[in-house]
């Protein structure tokens, strides 16, 4: 994928998971939010791979904001990060770690003709009640999750499927022009490998294309590689990776 295009994906992942607090050091958006522990909404995310200067202050000013703010320095290396950043992190001895794939799909090649037409849920206390089960989260995730899809700007589709009053399954998908993101998607543990996961996804692919969506896109970690041959079969297929890299205890 071209830069130009990874550009396009990272601003609409940023309008669809939206940091409480962003700040420009350069081309390095500094995402922050006190309220939810997510890596993506707490990191440096390098913009443009020719922002090489000044490389040891800036990273040097980065780490001390994260610290004062109370969360772990962490950059967030995609394709736009300068290679001489990535060296630099590694000098200092910066862990990578949790490397991670974004997948995309155009919606016209994926076979919706058996997804459900599911009323998207407007109650969001709800869906993170449902969320926090099927994944087995901590409850006091809440508010900092509610905080985030509150802040959502584009349109969102949140997605429970229940089996009596039991929720074992979620996702969330936003539409942002004509690319849908899927995040937050999960099965529980006892109800994996059923077509729980292909079942929500397709009714969100269904929702989103009937509101002008054209393609689909989704994070996915590199070892979760159940997921990965899940939409594989979907008909995803790689567009670029990307890893974090975390500053040593000090």
């Amino acid at each position: 994928m071209q830069l130009a295009q990874i550009r396009q994906f990272e601003a609409v992942g940023f309008r669809s998971w939206p940091a409480s607090s962003v700040h420009y050091d350069g081309s390095w958006a500094i995402r922050m939010t006190a309220s939810h522990p997510s890596k993506r909404l707490n990191s440096v995310n390098p913009l443009d791979p020719g922002d090489t200067d000044n490389l040891e202050q800036r990273v040097a000013r980065a780490a001390q904001r994260f610290r004062a703010y109370g969360r772990p320095p962490i950059f967030r290396q995609s394709p736009l990060a300068p290679e001489a950043l990535d060296q630099y992190l590694e000098e200092l001895g910066w862990a990578r770690f949790d490397e991670s794939m974004v997948m995309v799909v155009d919606l016209a090649n994926v076979d919706l003709s058996d997804a459900i037409d599911q009323i998207p849920l407007k109650d969001i206390g709800r869906f993170i009640d449902a969320a926090l089960q099927v994944q087995g989260d901590n409850a006091a995730l809440k508010p900092g999750l509610f905080e985030v899809i509150n802040a959502i700007r584009p349109s969102k589709g949140l997605f429970v499927i229940e089996e009596g009053a039991v929720p074992v399954s979620t996702a969330i998908c936003v539409q942002d022009g004509a690319l849908a993101g899927l995040f937050n998607i999960g099965t529980a543990a006892n109800r994996r490998r059923v077509g729980l996961g292909r079942t929500i996804i397709k009714s969100a692919l269904k929702w989103a294309l009937q509101h002008g969506a054209k393609k689909a896109w989704l994070q996915v970690e590199i070892a979760n590689t159940g997921a990965i041959a899940l939409y594989e079969q979907m008909g995803f297929n790689e567009a670029y990776r990307y890893a974090y890299r975390q500053a040593p205890e000090t």
